[in-house]
């Protein structure tokens, strides 16, 4: 990849360039080449006629060559006054059009290298003394080769014009979208984490106020507790947001270390047991031992949250009285972890958007921000496994499954790797 620097130090990449001026040049039969700002050649020279195939072969476009010299001249040129520029070597016409960025020149295309019209066995002669080539030679190859006359190379100039138009509106279109997501993700990141402060502080007056100060009325009480309840409940979304701004900008990390599934798996239960409890909800785990004998490299703290995330989902979405089966297992150097529910199920049309971000089921979800299962999920592939859902369709409850490798990250890479090779 050939990559150099765009006006405001955003890159670009010169490869975008090579099939479009390699069409440019069999359509033509024009010599193209593609400069930096600096005069560096990044593509080309690119040549499709005999003619151009001998110049080529010379000392033309040599880094001292005559012809080199001669286009960097024309780039200057054009980065000085920021328009197309023209030369001739000999009888051969050489043209240069600038590549442009919000109206700055990052670039420059040089094409042409063509006879205007008929050239003479003497032309020649002059020409290939320059370059070090037989004069018959390259008289042979001229006298073959059909002129490019002055208003043809003006309809080759616009049409390149158009062409990189295109392109550089097409880059300037890409570099606003980047600029419009970044700047959206700081500002996720940056809300979320000065909301996260207030939230800390009221939640701490209001557990201090609970556990020092004597003799509360009833009502008081109530309504502190139900304080508490949505201060938690905001936190969590602020937690949310937060996870997400680090997703969508590349900074989430796991911190992986051995870890026993089975304590995992009852942390993240003790989390959700308490809301279950006031459902009739059943919380059934196979093996009865909780997959102590499991043992993964893993971000444990990380990996109960996905659990506690797609418990809390199999809750919230299974009616009362209902079921919940909490599947552990290895096999084959991977760890499985189905949870199934009894619950609402998911629609066949669904089930492509559980994961995305904001996505929010119908039912049943008054809460929330539709982030879970979407932080759920990069969290599963941070650790180089998968998570996936399936559901009969309503009303017959949905199964996450997830599955993780037992030696973590790495080494799920280099099995990928070695499968591919």
């Amino acid at each position: 990849m050939i990559t150099a620097t765009l006006p405001g130090n955003t890159p670009v990449d010169w490869d975008d360039w090579e099939t479009p001026l390699a069409q440019f040049t069999e359509a033509t039969g024009l010599v193209t080449s593609a400069f930096d700002i600096a005069g560096v050649r990044r593509i080309g020279p690119k040549t499709a006629s005999r003619l151009a195939g001998l110049l080529a072969r010379s000392t033309l476009w040599a880094d001292d060559g005559p012809g080199s010299a001669l286009e960097r001249t024309l780039v200057q040129s054009v980065r000085h006054d920021g328009k197309p520029a023209s030369a001739q070597f000999g009888g051969l016409q050489v043209r240069a059009q600038p590549l442009l960025l919000r109206g700055d020149v990052y670039g420059v295309l040089v094409f042409g290298w063509r006879f205007a019209d008929f050239t003479s066995a003497l032309e020649c002669e002059r020409i290939a003394r320059q370059i070090g080539l037989p004069g018959h030679a390259l008289w042979n190859e001229a006298r073959l080769d059909a002129p490019v006359s002055a208003q043809r190379m003006e309809t080759y100039a616009a049409l390149l014009g158009t062409l990189s138009g295109t392109l550089d509106r097409q880059r300037e279109t890409i570099d606003d979208l980047t600029r419009v997501n970044r700047t959206r993700e700081l500002f996720l990141a940056t809300v979320s984490h000065e909301m996260r402060t207030p939230l800390s502080a009221l939640s701490l007056r209001i557990e201090l106020m609970l556990r020092t100060i004597a003799d509360l009325p009833p009502a008081v009480v109530a309504g502190l507790e139900a304080m508490r309840v949505h201060v938690r409940q905001e936190a969590g979304m602020v937690d949310d947001l937060i996870d997400a701004a680090r997703t969508l900008t590349g900074q989430m990390s796991i911190a992986s270390a051995p870890v026993m599934l089975g304590q995992v798996l009852r942390d993240a239960i003790s989390t959700v047991e308490t809301f279950a409890h006031t459902k009739r909800i059943v919380m059934q785990v196979t093996p009865a031992d909780f997959g102590d004998r499991i043992r993964l490299e893993a971000d444990g703290r990380r990996l109960q949250q996905v659990i506690w995330n797609l418990l809390f989902n199999a809750t919230k979405f299974t009616p009362d009285g209902g079921i919940i089966r909490i599947s552990v297992g290895q096999a084959g150097g991977i760890v499985s972890i189905d949870i199934a529910d009894s619950g609402q199920g998911i629609e066949p049309e669904d089930l492509p958007h559980v994961f995305g971000a904001f996505t929010l089921q119908q039912d049943n979800n008054a809460t929330g921000l539709g982030l879970g299962l979407y932080i759920a999920r990069r969290i599963v592939e941070l650790h180089g496994g998968t998570l996936g859902v399936s559901s009969a369709g309503r009303g017959q409850g949905a199964t996450f499954a997830i599955r993780l490798p037992v030696a973590g990250r790495a080494a799920a890479d280099r099995s990928r790797q070695q499968t591919l090779n």
